[in-house]
């Protein structure tokens, strides 16, 4: 098991007039190689939870175990955690600081005492990873484009090999062709890496097609945890919350309510694709045959 979180709490500016309890008994287990989503509202907790995996904020109850080790720790074993679980925040590249992408993606195996020969293959491994082409080693991170920040600060949690990757927002501010190419990259990573990884998301669209399982919050509490078909199906629910289901779905919920025969369960563009094509089939031979 990569995680397992119990009975969590968390409460921001205790005992002040702004207090704010963030995280309310938080009960989850997430398996190794598992791709989860986590989506809700702003405020929803998404973030605070994210940020309790590698020991960055710490429970003021319950227990947050992460292969084994408690977050709520220090020294050594706080330090391997935080090599076991990767946190790429949002606008990563605002923490690019070195001369060159080669040395900004070997910051962290260098910290880690790495010979110059390991931090040289895992530089280029995770340059190779978010799809980063071996002549922008050598150039500065700032003279690339937003897309390509991103992928170097991705490229640089990615070279500490970590057994869990959280990507909080990982395509917020990009226009459509650097999302989708940050998102495509994102699931090449978990299709050849072998790891556990947790999908930060706005978007209930890009939720829907990459990942397995969704996790919902809503003030504070877990709200729904299921398949994306599970969770997705009870839309009337997430409404209520402020959330909704893919636009895909809205769709064909309608096409639907106007007298078309098919399966009102579509999530992802694909799976439209794939309905409507069997749907005009089945017409086209209703009209051969009569």
């Amino acid at each position: 098991m990569a995680i397992k979180i119990e009975n969590l709490d968390y409460i921001y500016m205790p005992g002040s007039p702004f207090e704010k309890k963030a995280l309310d008994n938080i009960n989850l287990q997430i398996d190794d190689g598992e791709f989860v989503g986590l989506i809700g509202h702003t405020g929803s907790g998404k973030s605070t939870l994210v940020q309790h995996l590698n020991g960055l904020l710490k429970p003021h109850s319950g227990n947050v175990i992460i292969n084994g080790y408690s977050t709520d720790t220090k020294g050594e074993e706080l330090k391997r955690l935080r090599c076991d679980v990767g946190l790429v925040f949002q606008y990563p590249e605002h923490q690019l600081f070195e001369e060159t992408v080669y040395k900004d993606i070997a910051f962290g195996p260098q910290n880690l005492g790495l010979s110059k020969e390991e931090i040289d293959v895992r530089v280029r491994d995770a340059a190779r990873c978010v799809g980063l082409p071996e002549d922008v080693l050598d150039k500065s991170p700032f003279d690339l484009s937003g897309g390509q920040k991103r992928r170097v600060a991705i490229a640089g949690v990615i070279s500490m090999r970590p057994n869990v990757l959280v990507l909080d927002e990982p395509t917020a501010g990009l226009d459509p062709a650097g999302r989708e190419a940050i998102l495509s990259q994102i699931k090449s990573i978990y299709d050849e890496g072998n790891m556990t990884v947790i999908l930060v998301s706005h978007s209930m669209e890009d939720v829907a097609r990459l990942v397995k399982r969704l996790i919902v919050m809503n003030e504070g509490k877990v709200f729904a945890d299921g398949t994306v078909e599970e969770v997705f199906s009870r839309g009337a629910e997430l409404r209520n919350i402020g959330l909704n289901v893919p636009q895909v779905n809205i769709l064909f919920d309608e096409l639907v309510s106007r007298g078309m025969d098919i399966n009102s369960n579509v999530y992802t563009v694909e799976a439209a694709k794939r309905e409507l094509l069997a749907y005009f089939e089945k017409v086209k031979e209703g009209k051969e045959n009569a």
